[in-house]
């Protein structure tokens, strides 16, 4: 499976990204060894994650949701939490 998946960094601020293995991503972004954006700003909090068959799919998903509004973004997070 491919996950794209939003955390919440220490700041508060949103990173989006995708994955195969959504703990070992997670786990990888608290010990400073993902993304260069979340290594100052961790600890991060998983707060959304869709699951997709394909990789493809996946990246477009990330893609689309790095476009959105931060409001958006917090829009799309709180309908997820509230499901």
């Amino acid at each position: 499976m491919h996950y794209t998946y939003i955390v919440e960094c220490r700041d508060k601020t949103l990173y989006t990204g995708w994955t195969t293995d959504l703990e070992k991503r997670i786990r990888m972004h608290n010990e400073g060894k993902g993304a260069q954006y979340t290594k100052s700003r961790a600890p991060v909090r998983l707060v959304y994650y869709e699951q997709y068959e394909t990789k493809q799919e996946a990246l477009k998903r990330e893609y689309a949701i790095k476009q959105l509004s931060r409001k958006e973004k917090l829009a799309l997070i709180k309908a997820y939490t509230h499901t």
